[in-house]
């Protein structure tokens, strides 16, 4: 009798990631398996870590948001992916493993000239761009985008995105050498919140009339501060919650200035809304690839074996984009 195969994985053991062997899983009807090359490490994966996110209802505990590798297996009703295909996949969890089941409409391909380690830093942090700045933050051309934590896998990609679409871009961030990395990206300025009031720096920098969009990770006492600093019309986008998820709000400006307050977690929709997405960075984002204007930001590397130094590295907040798991 044949043993079943097995693979490497990474488990959540009383908040502590530990390497351990689980079966191979076998695709439905609509998903595909990956051999994976590459996974990304991104903040709700510490939360799930500490108890705080929990994965959702039949989703693999493991784990893990995006990956990237190589098709080994397809579902029965699946005709646009084959094996070998390389592809990289948001996926609800699995990721920190060595094989990972994928809803087969929620894969891209690997863009040309692109690494698994750098294709592997795209699909949460994209997905999450292009739902929240341009969906439902609804920025155009010429508007302003501000953006917390600038260099963080979010802002990275937001600073490029909101810059090819044509828009400008302000972004918040810890150090000097971190805002100077966001100029470079292509950010239009950047403020050094440990140093700077970012809401008396909004205002000197849009001569008053405040920006456009803002795309928040804090939350928290940034609220009202965040209110301050949008135009008329502007829009809040709030995508987690770091400094905590209640906040005093001022109805008032909200009336006189017509703004908007919105927010949305990802993980938890369902694949059709997802697949909406996937269908909109294939035609739209995944050329500028082509063409230079778009890169994933790589700050680091580990292997499987070694997540928890991963978790730690993005702990410390001092990274500069996207950390990976070599698999």
């Amino acid at each position: 009798m044949s043993e079943t195969p097995s693979m490497n994985c990474i488990e959540i053991i009383e908040g502590e990631l530990i390497l351990t062997q689980r079966v191979i899983p076998s695709p439905l009807a609509h998903q595909v398996l990956i051999k994976v090359q590459a996974a990304g490490i991104n903040r709700p994966d510490i939360m799930q870590r500490r108890g705080l996110y929990p994965a959702p209802k039949g989703a693999s505990d493991i784990p893990g948001l995006e990956i990237a590798g190589i098709i080994v297996a397809i579902g029965s009703a699946i005709t646009h992916l084959s094996i070998g295909d390389k592809v990289c996949a948001l996926v609800t969890g699995g990721g920190y493993a060595e094989y990972c089941l994928a809803t087969a409409s929620l894969c891209l391909p690997v863009p040309h000239g692109l690494s698994f380690i750098e294709a592997a830093a795209l699909p949460e942090t994209f997905f999450t761009v292009w739902s929240n700045v341009f969906d439902r933050g609804q920025l155009r051309p010429h508007e302003t985008l501000l953006v917390h934590g600038g260099t963080s896998g979010i802002g990275t990609t937001a600073i490029q995105l909101a810059k090819a679409f044509g828009a400008n871009v302000i972004i918040t961030a810890g150090s000097d050498t971190k805002c100077q990395f966001c100029i470079d990206l292509g950010a239009q300025a950047a403020i050094n919140y440990k140093n700077l009031d970012f809401v008396s720096e909004i205002k000197r920098l849009t001569n008053e009339n405040g920006v456009n969009v803002i795309l928040d990770m804090i939350g928290g006492d940034y609220l009202p501060r965040n209110l301050q600093c949008l135009a008329f019309d502007g829009r809040l986008v709030q995508i987690a919650i770091q400094n905590g998820h209640k906040a005093e709000l001022n109805l008032l400006p909200i009336m006189l200035k017509r703004l908007t307050i919105t927010g949305s977690t990802l993980r938890a929709r369902d694949d059709s809304f997802k697949n909406k997405i996937a269908q909109n960075l294939l035609e739209q984002v995944w050329p500028l690839f082509n063409t230079a204007q778009l890169k994933p930001i790589i700050d680091s590397t580990f292997k499987l074996k070694e997540a928890n130094l991963a978790h730690q590295r993005m702990e410390s907040s001092q990274h500069i984009g996207k950390i990976i798991l070599e698999v």
